[in-house]
């Protein structure tokens, strides 16, 4: 029964530092797919974690906005993209901020 236990544990930390990775690579590389549209509702809820609580590393984030890494990944390019967000990475901790068009654009949709 320990065995099973320990065999489950080791598989989820796998799948979970496979997504930590994807979300990295994403990042990085800041390309995505050509058919990506972001959710508004999504956008929304990032925008607002992000002027609630400041600058925040990816984890936090995901917390707050309960998405899933590769998700959020992809919104954060996508809001690097449009010049609202910028992401830095440091020994492989991504940190987020919104830059002052981000700013902007968040007190606007939060109207």
């Amino acid at each position: 029964m320990k065995d099973t236990h320990m065999i489950r544990e080791a598989q989820q930390i796998k799948v979970l530092a496979d997504r930590i990775t994807k979300a990295i690579k994403i990042i990085k590389s800041k390309k995505l797919e050509p058919s990506f549209e972001p959710s508004m509702k999504t956008l929304m809820r990032i925008m607002k974690a992000m002027t609630e609580k400041g600058a925040e590393g990816k984890t936090q984030l995901s917390l707050d906005t309960k998405l899933n890494y590769a998700r959020l990944a992809k919104h954060i390019v996508w809001l690097e993209k449009k010049g609202l967000a910028k992401s830095t990475i440091e020994d492989n901790k991504i940190n987020v901020t919104l830059t002052t068009k981000g700013r902007e654009f968040a007190s606007i949709i939060s109207e």
